[in-house]
């Protein structure tokens, strides 16, 4: 399976407690704070902060942010 095709299927299955586990999960193993994250992932230095507040990402975004940890990994 191609890294994009990875990328898809991870996304398509996720619910939006599922992106954030991930990202709390590397956001604690890296030791990145979650502003940076946003920002390096999106260009949203408010990115985890809203999520951790319930905002619902488009499709899109996720499958940006997955690309991302899968590149940070």
């Amino acid at each position: 399976m191609e890294k994009a095709d990875c990328r898809v299927a991870f996304h398509r299955g996720f619910s939006t407690v599922h992106l954030l586990r991930e990202i709390e999960v590397f956001l604690r193993s890296s030791g990145v704070p979650a502003a940076r994250f946003g920002r390096d992932a999106l260009n949203d230095p408010r990115f985890v902060f809203d999520l951790r507040r319930g905002r619902e990402p488009r499709p899109q975004t996720i499958a940006r942010v997955v690309g991302f940890l899968e590149d940070a990994r």
